[in-house]
């Protein structure tokens, strides 16, 4: 269903297609990580700009809300034109912002340079994931390739707090945004000797109004819960904001059904399997990094920890990661992706219900079995949200549904940091007993997040759940198939479907 170069003469081609799922890995690595490396620099980068909590929440945020906000046209882009283009141009994208990121003189120029960078990385991971897709056709080694995948995009949200502590201790905050240029320029060779160009077989047409819509809702509700706490949620500013998402969701609603080829492909959510996938990844994000975005406040700022330390006692989460997220995919390849769902929205819950009880003068060994939990939880919540969200699909849809996947997880994030931010208030780090206390209100949320992860995974790996995706699978095939192809209406296939296993 794809149009490829042929590999090189006498390379094998079974090298060839693992050099380029590490040539893809690497773009993610990139940009996961820059998601959490970040948060271990915040203190410095809040002493050194004298920025205050508002601005903090933006260099997080303007990076993951334009990663949100313009991963779905990224995907179909690539589609179109080819994915190796786009690839690329993502990581030259991606590489001048992190390099004007380390030569930022202010808060804005740093927020300014986040964004651009986030131009670029939306360009990058679900690209990547349909280069994935396309490069390995049969679907146990699909399933396998996306799981180390998705295995390593929780590797690197949860390794960037260590790699960060070192770098911000030994170098200053700059070098977390300098370290990113040498592997974006081997990544780029990487990509022109090894990845093979590919387009679907019928490429979707742009939506602009679609995705004014999208930037309308995400920008608007983000941006009223960030300047909440200092404007008051009954400010004109505020509320003219959820206005401006109210407007951009019921557009959506109204005007995207009505596209042959719309930027938001609505018809995919009838899957119960792929709609939980998305709205899990949604949750499960929103619960870790509201974790991350105090945590590392907490170690540095209320514990009087240097960064590096900081980074450290966060070890345990990457540990976890790197022994349990492969047994993870290959649970999700050979049994589905209940069990894991399972764990994850346990420890979540469990993580969040342990961290009432943290505080300045917790035992070390207390905190950092509480992190022991997020660890589990990271480890075992990417594979099947990734899986998932692909499996079952068209290959001309894969870079929908991948950037779908990914978007997912960028609202998460975004929405973390944002309420996080906004529960603590300016209750100032520095003062270790009121932070703490403001900090239950987080963890309150975290709970619930992962009671909701928990419940979601049960509701979407049952019967029903299945009836749905094999009804689904039927639109998919519709949708695959050239306009004036198409019939009307479509009639539900009636062999068995599992929407887990590809």
């Amino acid at each position: 269903m794809t149009a490829s170069t042929p590999p090189r003469p006498g390379e094998p081609a079974v090298r060839r297609r693992f050099l380029v799922l590490a040539i893809c890995c690497a773009s993610m690595v990139v940009v996961v990580m820059d998601i959490s490396i970040v948060n271990v620099a915040l203190p410095e980068i809040r002493r050194d700009l004298h920025a205050p909590v508002t601005g903090l929440q933006w260099t997080v945020d303007a990076y993951t809300l334009v990663l949100a906000a313009f991963l779905l046209p990224a995907g179909s882009t690539a589609d179109r034109v080819g994915r190796r283009r786009v690839f690329q141009t993502g990581l030259a994208a991606f590489g001048l912002g992190s390099l004007l990121c380390g030569l930022a003189p202010g808060i804005g120029w740093l927020i300014a340079a986040r964004a651009l960078q986030a131009v670029g990385g939306t360009m990058l991971n679900p690209v990547a994931m349909a280069i994935v897709a396309a490069t390995f056709p049969e679907p146990a080694e699909r399933a396998r390739a996306i799981g180390v995948f998705g295995s390593v995009s929780g590797l690197s949200l949860a390794l960037g707090p260590v790699l960060g502590g070192a770098l911000v201790d030994g170098f200053g905050w700059r070098s977390v945004f300098w370290v990113n240029v040498p592997i974006v320029a081997a990544a780029i060779a990487g990509a022109a000797l090894f990845v093979p160009e590919s387009r679907a077989a019928r490429a979707r047409r742009f939506d602009p109004v679609g995705q004014v819509l999208v930037v309308l809702l995400l920008g608007g509700a983000v941006g009223a819960i960030i300047e909440s706490d200092a404007l008051g949620w009954t400010s004109p500013v505020v509320l003219g904001l959820l206005a401006v998402a109210a407007v951009g969701a019921l557009g959506l609603l109204r005007y995207e059904p009505r596209r042959a080829d719309p930027l938001l492909e609505l018809r995919l959510f009838r899957s119960v399997p792929f709609s939980s996938a998305i709205l899990t990844a949604v949750w499960a994000l929103c619960g870790f990094n509201a974790f991350l975005f105090l945590t590392t406040q907490y170690l540095q700022d209320v514990r009087g920890m240097p960064a590096l330390t900081a980074g450290l006692c966060l070890l345990p989460v990457g540990a976890l990661v790197v022994v349990l997220s492969p047994f993870t995919g290959r649970m999700v390849g050979a049994r589905g992706p209940r069990l894991p769902l399972a764990v994850a929205g346990t420890a979540l819950a469990l993580g969040g219900g342990a961290s009432f009880w943290l505080g300045p003068d917790t035992p070390l060994p207390g905190v950092l079995a509480v992190y022991v939990l997020f660890g589990v939880f990271l480890a075992t919540i990417n594979p099947p949200i990734t899986n998932t969200a692909v499996s079952g699909m068209p290959r001309s849809m894969a870079g929908v549904a991948a950037s779908l996947s990914s978007a997912g997880r960028q609202i998460g994030t975004t929405l973390g940091v944002a309420i996080a931010g906004t529960i603590v208030g300016s209750v100032p780090a520095s003062d270790g007993a009121a932070f703490t206390r403001a900090e239950r209100g987080v963890w309150g949320l975290v709970l619930a997040l992962g009671i909701g992860v928990l419940a979601l995974g049960l509701l979407s790996t049952g019967r029903w759940a299945s009836s749905t995706a094999a009804r689904a699978a039927a639109l998919f095939e519709e949708v695959e198939r050239p306009p004036g192809q198409r019939a009307a209406p479509p009639r539900p296939r009636t062999t068995d479907f599992d929407p887990y296993r590809g």
